[in-house]
């Protein structure tokens, strides 16, 4: 009898084990349709069962139920009841219900029914977030990255209004460049790789790692102070509402790059191919390197033991260039513990290889002649011929997110890893009769490569009390990058009488360039909301501190190619056969000297400490009327230790700026309908000078020939006392949601600088080109904006079509110095105004797209059009003429296809570049009567991206 009871009771259990493993588990998201936030203690219940549960303070809710198809009810007193037809829940899996929308039931309506196939993830959350924001913003959802295909957020973000990229990595918004555009990752700073930009290259974050990105165009004092067109903000995954785990693949031709057997490359190391070097480039160890040996103060075998230690790989070589492709994972999943908390977890790698080439690249060097009857410019020197590249980015994400009943805590680790192999093979062009040059032709061999990584820590806690009036969210992260150019070599041929010679005089020497960036940027904030009653309606009093600290270390070492008493062979032209044993000191002539003196002018420390609070109101005076007013203050301390070229000035650790600021903010938001709203606001901003601008460092671009001076430098009547910028906004925006995610806004914005930054050319350098930052005139900048996305069901509902448009006028008073300049070298009746365009500051933007959805069958595809109107690039001045970037017609098209019986499969179709456009950028005579006559213009540089077909597939397990 007591055996049978065991087998009974084995039975029951074994019984109930199978039932539960026949359980499916519903997940969604609880959304207030009024203001697009998440609604906390709704009841979610299955109407035939009684299983139930209730939303938490972000909205979601989980309910298990056996297999099996469900009404399912989501009620909350004082809203209509949402029941959802048809939910079907399927056995050991998850059932997402993207967003349930719960309206006021203010005069007690019926229930709402819907199915749940009419309930999928849109722009729509996004759109009501834009409506209730007290900020002027914009963005793009993970559903969009699917559905145009973008494989990075810089391909991404151009299709956001007002928003222009350069160069697929810098983000421009209403025109205004990456000086006053902020990029911060999960709200948190975040330091960039290229010493030349203030914002970071977003081209470096894959989408899959995304979950949404914001432009945020309208300053309010819980952001930091320092961004003025925009704050780009992305913020990456953490908990996954249903298991993931994808696997996708991509690859992309162009006809005019890829398969070509003009591909140039050179012998670089075993490890290029994941990002980075293995210590092929390193420099040799254990030397002096301002005391190098030489045949001067070293035996003969000191001198070859060191030579020898260096790669002897000088010159390029030619293969057949591959497609460009790209490998991405991503695991994610979410666990309901045994203490009712829950815990998410999320990994995605991401692999990208592309390979580019540009058979005609043009760097072009013109100035104005010096007889003022002649309109055309002079050519001084021309670089032309063939630039190769290979960039690969390997990238990974991993995140631990935990919830209880009241909080949510997040733990992510990033790391990308970015290596560009660089090489160039060109004619040299040197002008006799152009001020400052000394007449000769000749050839170049470049090589380059440039490594990047970036490792980004971020913790964050946010915790609701006090049944959710009081919310607590806390920030850390830390940030480490690198950036590293090792053995950067360009040896340069002189023609001189029909014989190819090294020339110091002309093309120079051979040369060797190691350039190495060290960055940590450590950043903690706490942001308080309290949710209370003010004038008897909802409001927010939130207030909070930040502090970010930042550190860099850079340092430049060269190395140029000497001849032990003036000796040379005849040379070739091919650079593989400078650095042999033959040639090499002391069987050969060839040693090095090094080519700075120490201490190192180009080597420096800078510190950043900057410490902020605020505190912010946000209320209603009346039921249509919101108003959001605060001020944010902000201590900025930056020190230097270095020294200039001449070791006249050296600073160690000194302030170079210090200041304390404070940032007002006023913002009205009117409600003329329930989807309809006016805004105004009011707001200062600043924009400081980075750590490269603010510094003695000379930089050498080897491939141009260029020269970046820093802004401590005293030129002339440069006194070397670079300021920050402050900015006064203003901003106005109409506003019109509809449904299906359709919508209309037309804005009108205008600002003032004092004392912007400018790159600025530098009419006393003659035989370079020599750039540096300078504060110049103060400027002002107004513009309009106008969206709209809009169904075409009037033709078929599954098309829509969407636009932005920005028109933008800017006007940078002369400095007293720059109108003499341009005044003394005007042509012959030319009149020059006082007056010019804002350096970086596009004076239109174009973004539109015709898009097709079928969300039965699966499809979407679009045709995507991107412009920006010609945009002053570099500003001249004396002997040095403007330079233009010219517009660029991007025109792309992209189809999706979602198909198998689980939907597993993703088909992605994508052509890029459809027009054929060139990147060209024009020496123009600009800011005068002379204005319209461009006959003389002159490239600056140009390059041919060709037009790219693109194919990927993705399998969902």
């Amino acid at each position: 009898m007591k055996n049978f009871k065991h087998v009974i009771i084995l039975l029951v259990l074994g019984l109930s084990q199978l039932a539960f493993a026949q359980n499916g588990t519903i997940r969604g998201t609880i959304i207030e349709d009024s203001n697009g936030e998440p609604m906390y203690g709704v009841t979610v219940i299955l109407l035939s069962t009684g299983n139930g549960a209730i939303s938490d303070f972000d909205g979601k809710f989980s309910v298990n139920a056996p297999a099996g198809t469900y009404q399912l009810q989501a009620s909350f007193i004082g809203f209509q009841k949402v029941v959802i037809n048809d939910v079907v829940v399927t056995a050991d899996e998850v059932t997402v219900i993207d967003q349930i929308r719960l309206k006021e039931d203010t005069e007690e309506l019926e229930e709402v029914v819907v199915t749940a196939q009419a309930i999928r993830t849109s722009e729509v959350a996004l759109l009501t977030q834009r409506r209730k924001s007290a900020n002027v913003m914009d963005g793009i959802s993970s559903e969009s990255f699917r559905r145009i295909g973008d494989s990075d957020a810089g391909a991404a973000a151009k299709r956001i209004t007002g928003v222009s990229v350069e160069g697929g990595k810098y983000v421009y918004v209403r025109g205004l460049g990456d000086r006053y555009t902020k990029t911060t990752l999960n709200g948190m700073d975040i330091p960039g790789l290229d010493p030349d930009r203030n914002s970071i290259q977003i081209d470096v974050f894959p989408t899959n790692m995304i979950d949404n990105m914001l432009i945020v165009k309208s300053f309010t004092p819980e952001l930091p102070a320092d961004f003025t067109g925009g704050l780009v903000n992305i913020e990456t995954k953490d908990f996954p509402d249903q298991k993931i785990f994808d696997i996708s693949l991509s690859i992309e031709y162009n006809p005019s790059m890829h398969f070509n057997s003009d591909y140039i490359t050179y012998d670089g190391s075993g490890t290029d191919f994941l990002g980075f070097d293995n210590g092929e480039r390193d420099l040799p160890s254990g030397y002096d390197l301002a005391d190098i040996p030489t045949p001067f103060n070293s035996t003969d075998a000191q001198v070859s033991e060191f030579l020898n230690e260096f790669s002897p790989s000088l010159g390029v070589n030619q293969q057949t260039s591959p497609m460009n492709y790209n490998f991405g994972v991503t695991y994610a999943d979410q666990k309901e513990l045994a203490n009712g908390h829950t815990l998410g977890y999320m990994f995605t790698g991401n692999y990208k290889n592309n390979t580019t080439l540009y058979d005609n690249a043009i760097y072009g060097e013109y100035q104005n002649d010096i007889d003022p009857d002649i309109n055309e410019f002079q050519r001084a020197a021309t670089t032309q011929g063939v630039l190769a590249e290979n960039n690969v980015l390997l990238g990974g994400l991993a995140g631990l997110a935990y919830k209880t009943s009241s909080s949510k805590f997040r733990l992510t680790l990033m790391r990308l890893q970015n290596g560009v192999s660089r090489a160039g093979d060109f004619d040299l062009v040197d002008d006799e009769n152009a001020v400052g040059k000394s007449g000769y032709t000749g050839i170049s061999e470049n090589l380059e490569y440039n490594e990047r990584q970036i490792t980004n820590l971020f913790l964050n806690g946010e915790h609701h009390l006090a049944d959710g009036k009081w919310t607590i969210d806390w920030r850390g992260a830390s940030t480490w990058s690198s950036q590293d150019d090792p053995d950067i070599r360009r040896t340069a041929f002189t023609r001189i009488n029909d014989n190819l010679r090294f020339a110091a005089g002309a093309a120079g020497n051979p040369s060797r360039l190691w350039r190495s960036l060290e960055e940590v940027n450590t950043v903690g904030k706490v942001d308080i909301t309290n949710d209370r009653k003010i004038f008897n309606r909802d409001g927010k009093i939130k207030f909070g501190v930040s502090h970010v600290y930042k550190e860099r270390d850079y340092n430049i070492v060269d190395f140029n190619v000497n001849f032990f008493n003036g000796q040379q062979l005849d040379w070739t032209g091919n650079a593989s056969e400078v650095w042999t044993p033959e040639t090499l000191y002391p069987n050969g002539s060839i040693f090095l000297v090094s080519g700075f003196s120490e201490p190192n002018p180009n080597q420096y420390n800078s510190n950043i400490n900057n410490t902020g609070a605020y505190i912010s109101t946000e209320f209603s005076a009346t039921e249509k009327l919101k108003s959001i007013i605060g001020v944010r203050a902000e201590n900025f301390v930056q020190r230097h230790t270095g020294r200039d070229q001449l070791q006249t000035q050296v600073l160690d650790n000194d302030v170079v700026l210090d200041n304390l600021h404070f940032f007002p903010s006023v913002n009205f938001i009117y409600a003329l309908q329930e989807r309809q709203n006016l805004r105004l606001s009011y707001s200062k901003t600043i924009a400081r000078p980075s750590f490269k601008e603010l510094s003695f460092a000379q930089i050498l671009d080897p491939v141009s020939n260029r020269i970046f001076d820093g802004g401590l430098f005293a030129i002339d009547d440069w006194d070397g006392n670079l300021r920050e910028t402050l900015i006064d906004n203003f901003d106005l925006r109409w506003e019109l949601f509809m449904n299906r995610g359709q919508n209309v806004s037309f804005s009108a914005f205008y600002k003032s600088f004092q004392d912007p930054i400018e790159l600025v050319l530098l009419p006393q350098a003659q035989t370079n080109i020599e750039l540096q930052p300078r504060n110049v005139g103060d400027g002002q900048v107004y513009g309009i904006e106008a969206e709209f996305k809009k169904s075409l069901d009037f033709i078929n509902d599954r098309f829509s079509l969407y636009g932005n448009f920005t028109l933008v006028k800017s006007a940078i008073e002369l400095s007293e110095t720059e109108l003499r300049n341009r005044r003394n070298n005007a042509r012959t009746g030319e009149e020059i105004k006082d007056t010019r365009n804002m350096a970086g500051q596009a004076p239109w933007i174009v973004n539109a797209g015709l898009a097709y959805d079928d969300y039965e069958r699966g499809i979407d595809a679009g045709l995507f059009y991107n412009v920006k109107g010609k945009t002053l690039v570099v500003v001249g001045g004396g002997i040095n003429p403007d330079v233009f970037a010219q517009p660029f017609h991007s025109l792309n098209f992209n189809f999706n296809k979602v198909f198998g019986e689980q939907e597993e499969w993703a088909l992605n179709f994508s052509i890029s570049n459809i027009l054929g456009d060139k990147l060209e950028q024009f020496y123009e005579r600009s800011f005068s009567n002379f204005s319209s006559e461009q006959e003389s213009a002159q490239v600056f540089q140009s390059f041919n991206p060709g037009t790219s077909v693109g194919l990927g597939i993705k399998y969902s397990f």
